[in-house]
């Protein structure tokens, strides 16, 4: 599997305070917008990784970029990347003293190959202000973010939570990784399905129960012509903690597959299920990729195109078809196995 290097360290700015201004490392794109994302004294403002920024430590590294995915994304759209922890803190989205961590300075690497500003934090009051400056959210999240949980970063407000699913109903995109799918989880027996899912995860299409070991499993390609996959052929084999799902939404367009044969473990013990997958929720655009837990899979070329494609197609640089294919991929998708 061919791997790309991010460097373990950059400069980053972090936004001021509301009503000041947004700083942008030298060579950003100014805005004029008064900056949302931190309130005075918050231990953790939003971070921009800019273009030239990335660029320059790619060239300090030697490491070339990619080539860009079919179809990129329009130069000058911005995604919030949010990464609090209110359950389990992976080391990925861990920072250490002033770094990013691994997945904000990968996703920062991937959005400057598709003209993207990524702005990472894991302030919650970010959803309290302006969210029409940004064309995308990216989750890589856990447990009730309305609580301030593991991480101690200042949570998300009810309103907060409504606002965010409000502004993807209106036509922002949403790109989930991971936990998201173990956020805001649905209210009832853990092993069952809901009828009626928690907001956030009717928006997302699928939710967390349970995973195994780390182990290695085949990944089947649903649709190798969505952004990011194409060239991805059938599938593909990798080591991965895989998530068991449930509560799937009936309209996912499914994208990548775990087949289950041959795996190990109690969680696995079920028809193969959707691991990746698109959906619009009202006029915005929904990705959700249930990879991402191990640093060898962020630095992993294939891993970083799916997330690119994603990206470009989350603020519309994109238009593939994206029709219902759950149950013509999937059919005993919703077979999960009983609690252990």
């Amino acid at each position: 599997m061919r791997t790309r290097a991010i460097p373990p360290s950059g400069r980053v700015d972090a936004d001021q305070p509301p009503g000041g201004r947004v700083h942008l490392a030298d060579g950003a794109r100014p805005h004029s917008e008064p900056a949302s994302i931190a309130a005075a004294g918050a231990p953790d403002g939003a971070r921009t990784m800019t273009r030239r920024g990335a660029l320059a430590l790619i060239a300090a590294t030697g490491m070339l970029p990619a080539a860009v995915p079919r179809g990129r994304a329009a130069d000058g759209a911005t995604v919030l990347f949010f990464t609090k922890s209110a359950g389990f803190e992976h080391d990925t989205v861990r920072r250490t003293g002033g770094d990013l961590s691994l997945a904000e300075r990968t996703l920062a690497e991937i959005g400057t190959r598709h003209g993207v500003t990524v702005r990472a934090t894991k302030d919650g009051r970010v959803f309290d202000g302006d969210l029409d400056r940004y064309d995308a959210f990216a989750f890589f999240t856990s447990g009730n973010l309305t609580e301030a949980g593991t991480d101690r970063a200042p949570p998300m407000s009810q309103r907060g939570k409504q606002a965010l699913l409000a502004a993807i109903r209106q036509g922002k995109g949403f790109v989930g990784i991971h936990s998201a799918s173990d956020t805001f989880h649905s209210p009832g027996d853990r092993y069952a399905t809901q009828p009626q899912p928690d907001p956030y995860i009717a928006m997302l299409g699928g939710e967390f129960v349970s995973h195994g070991s780390q182990q290695a499993a085949l990944v089947k390609v649903a649709d190798p012509d969505f952004p990011g996959l194409q060239g991805a052929d059938e599938g593909f084999a990798v080591t991965e903690e895989w998530y068991s799902l449930k509560n799937f939404a009936d309209d996912i367009h499914v994208l990548l597959v775990l087949e289950t044969a041959g795996m190990q473990e109690h969680d696995y013990r079920r028809p193969p299920y959707p691991l990746a997958w698109a959906r619009r929720e009202g006029r915005g655009r929904v990705y959700y990729n249930a990879m991402g837990h191990r640093d060898d899979v962020w630095a992993s070329a294939r891993f970083q195109d799916m997330l690119g494609g994603a990206v470009a197609w989350a603020v519309g640089g994109m238009q593939p078809g994206i029709a219902a294919n759950l149950l013509q991929v999937t059919p005993q998708a919703n077979v999960i196995p009983p609690e252990k």
